[in-house]
Parts: structure tokens; C-alpha cells; sequence
């Protein structure tokens, strides 16, 4: 209170910041991540992978005010904790969502990993430090018995608080769109990490019926480790094993198209990858219902003409090109566009045949998980992240850009005294600076 003036001022404040002005001066040192992250909430929760520029521009237009990287950096942070919870609780969170997955469609592959969780060297019984997890959606594991009988495997980094691996398996339908089938998350890319993805993502009995066939063959067969067959590297001898894919650029789409979950919570992370498989198999279906209809009348047109003998009628000419096995070239007029027809073997160039297939490959839905108070009763361990894997979040960020010669020679250089210009101490240290305080204590 100012007696003189008969008003009050406030001197401190201990409750968030909540100024919107249109301009805020360049030195307000006010405008904290805290608020920030209330100004980006919206654009976080609509694309996780907003870069930090971007957020030091949204707060230029809004604030007037031009943010440090840093407390860009911290503010985006905090409004992902805001969405998607804290990054602990979200491990809480992971085994129940998965548990009431399984229970809507319980034909979905979920398997963990787990270490003992200790307190000193006291042995925690309720609690588990999640170390892996692998995941397959039903619709996935259903679509790959339609897709290329190939499959591509990667992994992508993954940002935020803890650190960890995401592995990805894919495959291609018959239309070479590309499939995700298994999903995992590891703490980093180890042989262990990839022997627990890859033997949770095979067929367990093919491949124990095909093992015995090949032991049955004889010992010979065991030898093959020692040299590499041809057509593991070259397209010419692969007999169409390799269906024409001998890298894993298939997959690097998919870590472009996870890129913007990489950085979330890790049950965010997983809902994110059920959802977008959920309207990847919704568009695709549609899309493949939709060609076949527009393409199943022109067939039956096509197909009554070449059984008629008539070559050339109204807006198509037909080329026989094999009589006996049912092999033509149609051309559509006055668009000339040609189509290879196979009427025995059913393929078609223009896609009517083969997109029956394809609808195939996503025939299978995803079932909605309801309202969370519906889901049943989670009685397992409580899950926490592994310490170990913990970003450090404290303390000035670690240096990242290279060092130059500048640098080199700053950081081997013996420092000098400000006071007397000497090397080997600082100003704190100077003794010149301790004599002239003795002699003013002296006087």
C-alpha cells in the first residue's frame, strides 16, 4: 500500500502468466515456456512434429516477442506433457490401454518384456520397468496373408524425455501400397532388441514345419550360413523372391510418416500408430471398393465383346494377341488408353481383377475401443520407464555444433586474470585483489 498516493501496488506475483497483449517489449521477461505452451497447445495436439521454429514464429505473430530456442524448445515440451499426460504416467497407462485392446479384438499380438524394479536393494513385487514391447493389430496380421510374401524391417529414434528404438515390419499389397504389419519399441538397436522384434513377428508354426523340412533334407543343409547365395544380391537369381525390393527404402516412408509421434509420450506413440492404421484401412478399402465398381462395368463390356468376336465396337478396339489362352489388348476410345486382359489368369492393367485382391488386404476393421470407463478392471504390475534411458533434462544442453579452430584454441588457452593480466588464475583468485582488501581491512 502507498500511503501517499492511496493505491496499491503489486510487487510479486507467484501464479502463471496470462498477459495477451497484442505487443509485449522486446525485453519482457515475463512471457515463460509455461505460457507459451498455452499459445501452441492447439498446434501440438494437430501435428506433434511442429518444429521449433515454427513455435518461435507462432509466438513472434502473436507476442510480438521473439522467444530463445531454449524456452521454445522447453514450451513445446510442456504442452506435449499437457496433452498426452506426464511421460511417467504414461508407462502407468500402457498395459491397461493394451489390455483393453486385446479384450475388443483378441486375435491382437501385444507381448512385453520386463525387468524387477528395486527400491535400494529392496525388490519392488507390484512394480515392472518396462523394457520391450511388440504389438500387432489384428487387421495387420490379417492383411499380410494378401500382401507380398516379403518384409521390410527398420527403426527409427525416438525423441522426448526417455530414449528408445521404434521398429517397424511392412509389407506391400498387391497395388504396392505399403502395409505396416508389427510395430515395437526397444530400448536401442541391439542384436537382443532385433531377436525379440523379428521372432515375435514370424509365423511360429511355418516356420517349424519348414525347419523340419529342410532337416529332413539332410545336414548339407546346415552349411548354407558359411556361403551367400545369389539371389540374396542379385535381382537376376532372385526367381522373384525378392518381388523386385532389395533395400529397405520401402520402409523409410513409414519412419517419415511416424516422425511426428517419434517425440510423444510412449501410449501416445501407440495410439497414434492404431488410429492412423485405422484410416489408412479405411481410406484403402474404400479406395479399392470404388475402383472396382467404376471398373466392373467397363470388364463386363470388354468381356461380352471378346467372347463376341467383336473386335472393334463403339468406343473399344480389341487386339487378340492369344486366342487359346484368352490374352487380349484393349484400347479405349478416343482416350487410346491400352489394357493388357488376361481372362484366364484374371489380371488386368486396368485394375479391376487385381483390386479385389487388394480390397482383400483391408478387409479386416479395427474396432473402436469405447469409453475408458468401460474397459476392464486392470489387476497387473504398474509399469515405470527404465532410469537409465532418461534424457538429461537439467543443467545447460550439451554443446552439438563442431568445434572449429576458434574453439580449439579458447578451450586450450590458460586463462587470464582480468585484474592483472597474469595467466594461470582469474579475478576472484588475483592476489593483487587480496592485498588491496587486506590493506582496507587494515585501515
Amino acid at each position: 500500500m502507498i500511503s501517499r498516493k492511496h493505491y496499491w501496488v503489486i510487487r510479486r506475483y507467484n501464479g502463471s502468466h496470462t498477459c495477451t497483449r497484442a505487443t509485449i517489449s522486446q525485453d519482457h521477461s515475463k512471457l515463460d515456456s509455461i505460457t507459451i505452451a498455452e499459445a501452441i497447445k492447439s498446434l501440438v495436439e494437430a501435428d506433434p512434429s511442429l518444429k521449433v521454429k515454427s513455435v518461435i514464429v507462432e509466438v513472434q505473430s502473436k507476442f510480438n516477442y521473439t522467444v530463445s530456442y531454449r524456452k521454445a524448445w522447453l514450451a513445446k515440451q510442456k504442452a506435449v506433457e499437457k496433452i498426452y499426460r506426464g511421460w511417467e504416467a504414461s508407462y502407468e497407462a500402457l498395459p491397461i490401454w493394451f489390455e483393453s485392446m486385446c479384450h475388443k479384438e483378441p486375435s491382437a499380438v501385444v507381448y512385453f518384456q520386463t525387468m524387477p524394479a528395486y527400491q535400494g536393494d529392496d525388490l519392488v513385487t507390484d512394480i515392472r520397468v518396462l523394457h520391450r514391447v511388440f504389438w500387432s493389430y489384428y487387421p495387420c496380421i490379417r492383411a499380410f496373408r494378401h500382401c507380398k510374401p516379403i518384409v521390410q524391417v527398420d527403426r527409427t529414434h525416438l525423441y522426448g524425455k526417455y530414449k528408445g528404438c521404434l521398429l517397424v515390419a511392412v509389407s506391400q499389397d498387391g497395388n504396392n501400397n505399403i502395409v505396416p504389419i508389427a510395430f515395437a519399441i526397444v530400448e536401442e538397436k541391439t542384436s537382443d532388441a532385433w531377436h525379440f522384434f523379428l521372432s515375435h513377428s514370424r509365423m511360429v508354426r511355418e516356420y517349424e514345419v519348414r525347419y523340419q523340412r529342410l532337416r529332413e533334407r539332410g545336414e548339407a543343409y546346415t552349411n548354407w550360413l558359411d556361403r551367400i547365395p545369389r539371389e540374396q544380391y542379385a535381382l537376376a537369381f532372385d526367381d522373384g523372391y525378392q518381388w523386385g525390393h532389395m533395400t529397405t527404402n520401402l520402409v523409410e516412408y513409414i519412419n517419415s510418416v511416424s516422425k511426428g509421434a517419434r517425440n510423444l509420450p510412449i501410449t501416445a506413440l501407440v495410439k497414434a500408430t492404431f488410429y492412423k492404421l485405422n484410416e489408412l484401412f479405411t481410406r484403402k478399402r474404400a479406395e479399392a471398393e470404388a475402383r472396382i465398381n467404376a471398373g466392373h462395368v467397363f470388364s463386363e463390356l470388354v468381356t461380352s465383346k471378346l467372347h463376341a468376336n467383336q473386335l472393334a465396337s463403339g468406343n473399344i478396339q480389341v487386339s487378340c494377341f492369344d486366342r487359346q489362352n484368352e490374352v487380349f489388348e484393349v484400347r479405349e476410345m478416343p482416350s487410346e488408353l491400352e489394357y493388357a486382359v488376361d481372362l484366364r489368369r484374371q489380371p488386368c492393367d486396368c485394375g479391376e481383377f487385381q483390386m479385389d485382391q487388394v480390397r482383400r488386404v483391408y478387409r479386416a476393421r479395427f474396432r473402436p475401443l469405447e469409453n475408458p470407463t468401460t474397459w476392464p478392471a486392470y489387476n497387473g504390475p504398474r509399469f515405470v520407464p527404465n532410469p537409465f534411458l532418461r534424457r538429461v533434462t537439467k543443467g545447460r544442453p550439451r554443446m552439438t555444433r563442431f568445434l572449429n579452430e576458434m574453439d580449439t584454441r579458447m578451450l586450450h588457452h590458460p586463462r587470464r586474470c582480468r585484474q592483472c593480466r597474469a595467466k594461470g588464475h582469474s579475478r576472484s583468485r588475483c592476489r593483487q585483489t587480496a592485498g588491496a582488501n587486506a590493506d582496507g581491512d587494515t585501515q
